[in-house]
Formats: structure tokens, sequence, C-alpha cells
């Protein structure tokens, strides 16, 4: 059956902070070699589907520049093939930005309608996992379902975060939705955000709200009605599925990856479900005779010289002799100076680290005075391009900006919870 998919990557992705102020949520990079949207892309190649949209928005040149003609992921192909869609002017100059996920695909429903697919796949962009299509493929025809939403159980506590089903237990058909509850009463049944729509279902559901009316967000205005007037049904998945929107899930996510038993529930080398990347052409890694590399994943292009501990690097990090990498994330091109010590922390690409310097300083876990709901387990963060100068302190929940030279450092200790 010819299936059609739709990669939403529009997203700002304001709760990782300066990591995405300038690329795409999508765009930043994981696991050291990867972008968050490859797993996404690579899902959808390694499933048969070559037919694939991706919706961007928000800062999309560094995802423009990584995806291309799609050539890492074989959808370059004469068949198929990716394309990169952003928003245009219209009639309506009050829409020209996409205000949600359903007026996103609202809004590109001609190209949609011009490709003629009997289904229509909507993934997000920025979500790890590996997962084959093709079985919720064949469970929605075999319920003659107008969308199956895929669905995997969370812990109780963490139910206000998603939208939360309510199924008939008997065949799975989906009898109430509830977009992020407050009460933790409605269950733990959560969308994963993947869809199935029949075409033809989904462009009159979306054409009802017209650009001047409410449907704006498939979880909070399509799947709702949806449930009164058709039928949709829940398609239960049980593997491996993170959201890495927050600071603390990122830093989470990767660290994870570097576990022994990592292979158990994200096996990065599986020969049978290869994550494609585009990957710059980086000389193999090198390690110097002071160098201690222990339960780390180090890319290629990186100089290790100093101590890296439970971290992930990017490619061409380079780590001084007398450094200390602990319980980080590295992002690509970060020089690290002779005897820093940087401990459960995020730098961003092209950030300079002096000698001598500390991030992640101390015990005190104040949290982020202007991002307290973003900025509160300890995390400090760099931003890009940043410059801290030798010697300085830097304590936890520590904002750095991207940017930042030796002279926004006025003083040679940064407080827990403070920014720059």
């Amino acid at each position: 059956m010819q299936t059609l998919a739709i990669l939403l990557a529009g997203g700002a992705g304001t709760r990782l902070t300066v990591l995405s102020d300038k690329r795409a949520k999508p765009a930043v990079p994981f696991a050291g070699k990867y972008r968050i949207i490859d797993f996404t892309l690579s899902n959808c190649v390694n499933s048969g589907i070559y037919n694939v949209a991706v919706l961007t928005q928000y800062r999309p040149h560094s995802l423009n520049d990584h995806i291309g003609i799609g050539k890492p992921w074989d959808l370059d192909r004469q068949r198929g093939g990716v394309n990169l869609r952003q928003p245009y002017q219209g009639s309506n100059t009050d829409f020209d930005w996409y205000r949600g996920t359903a007026d996103a695909v609202f809004r590109n429903l001609d190209y949609i309608q011009d490709h003629n697919p009997q289904l229509v796949l909507i993934l997000s962009g920025d979500h790890i996992y590996k997962m084959d299509y093709s079985p919720m493929i064949a469970y929605h025809q075999q319920k003659g379902a107008d969308l199956t939403v895929a669905v995997m159980n969370v812990p109780l506590d963490e139910t206000d975060r998603f939208g939360i089903m309510t199924v008939n237990e008997d065949n799975m058909q989906v009898t109430e939705f509830h977009e992020k509850p407050k009460k933790r009463d409605k269950g733990t049944l959560a969308s994963m955000g993947i869809y199935i729509f029949n075409t033809d279902i989904l462009a009159r559901r979306l054409s009802e709200g017209g650009e001047d009316k409410s449907r704006i967000d498939f979880g909070k205005d399509v799947i709702p009605s949806m449930i009164v007037e058709d039928k949709v049904f829940a398609y239960p998945f049980d593997g491996y599925w993170v959201d890495v929107g927050t600071i603390q899930s990122f830093w989470e996510t990767n660290l994870a990856l570097t576990a022994p038993d990592a292979d158990t529930f994200l096996n990065m080398h599986d020969e049978d479900w290869v994550i494609h990347t585009r990957s710059e052409e980086r000389p193999p890694v090198k390690l110097g005779p002071q160098a201690l590399v222990s339960n780390s994943l180090i890319s290629n292009g990186c100089v290790v010289r100093g101590e890296v501990v439970g971290s992930v690097l990017s490619p061409g990090v380079y780590v001084s002799p007398g450094a200390v990498v602990r319980d980080s994330v590295i992002i690509n091109d970060v020089w690290i100076g002779p005897g820093a010590v940087i401990d459960r922390a995020i730098i961003d690409e092209n950030a300079v680290i002096g000698a001598g310097s500390y991030v992640g300083y101390g015990d005190d876990m104040a949290v982020n005075k202007e991002m307290p709901d973003k900025l509160n387990t300890g995390i400090t963060v760099v931003g890009a391009g940043a410059q801290i100068p030798s010697g300085v302190h830097i304590g936890r929940n520590v904002l750095i900006h991207s940017e930042r030279n030796e002279s926004d450092f006025t003083s040679r200790e940064i407080a827990s919870g403070e920014t720059v």
C-alpha cells in the first residue's frame, strides 16, 4: 500500500535552551555522530518507506544542510525521495507560520494529494527510537481504521506530559483522548505522536477546520473529534522510545548509551537496522599517552590526551592533557584546555574551555534563576562558540549563552543558578 511519510520538524525546541538557539531541535547532535532526526529518517527507509516530506520552520538551515537530497538515507533515488518543505506566504498573511502540527499538514495538503498516497504516516522528527512501521501499517489495514495512533505505557507521574488515551480493551479502539491531563487519573497509555491516516479522511478532517477555524493541533483538535466521528485505534508499542525535548532527557539519553548494556535497549550496532547519518570526513580517533577513556562514546576526529569518563564526544573534540570530562555531552569541535574539568555538563559546538577551568563545580544545586523550569537538575549548559576564560569556576544549573567571550566573565566564580 502506497504510504507517504510526513516528518514534523519545525518546532523551536525552547526547552533545550541554547542548544536550539541556532538550529531546529531535530538538527541537534545526538549520540556523538548523529542528529536527532536521523532516527526517524532511518526508521522510514528501514521500513521500506521512501516517500518522505520534512516540514521545517524554525531555523531550518542546519537541518536542510544535514538532510540535503537525502543520499545518506538512500532517499535520493528515482522512486520516492525526500522533500524539505517550509512555510510560504499565502493569501492570509496572519498564517504564514505553521500554527501547530495539524495546521502544518493542512498547509501541505496539495503536496500530499499530488502524490496520491493511500496512507499518510505522520511522525515527529525529535524522538529517539527504532521502529518498523510496517506492522503498524498492517494493523491499521486489519482494523479497517481511519486513524491509528502508536501508544505506549508511561509512568503515572509523567502522564501530564503526553496525550493519554482510553481504549476498549477488546479491540483497542480509542474511546477517549486527554491532551496532557493535569489530573493523573486518565490511565498511562500515551500517544507517541506517530499517526497513520487514510489520506481521504485526513484531507476531509483537516479541510473541515479551514484556515480560520481551530484544527491547529492533532492532539488538541483533530484526534478528539475523530474519536466521535471515525474509527480510531491504538497500536501498542513496547520498544525503546524517548522524547529528548528537555535538557535533562537529552543529557540522560545520551549518557545512557555509554552504559555497557546500552545495546539491550538501543542497539546502535545492529547491521539489520542501521541508523544512517551524514558524516563529515574526519581522521580516526587519536588517544595520547596520558589518555584514560571508559564507558564513553568517542566520535571520529576526536583527540583525547586527558581523561573521559561516562561521556559522549561528538566529532572533532580536543581534550588536552590533564583535562577531565565526566558525565557530560560535548558537541562538535569543542576545545578543552589543559587541566580543565567538565562535570555533568553539555557543551555546544566550537566552545573553548580555558585551561584550569571547572564547568559543573561544587555541590550547590540552586536552580537557574532565569530558567528554573529548564535547568534544575544540576546540569550546566555552555552555548555554541562560548569562550570560557582560564581558571573560571562555573557552578551547577548555570547557562552560558552562545558566543560569550572572555570579557563577559566579570568574576572567576559563576555561582550555581546564574546565567552569563
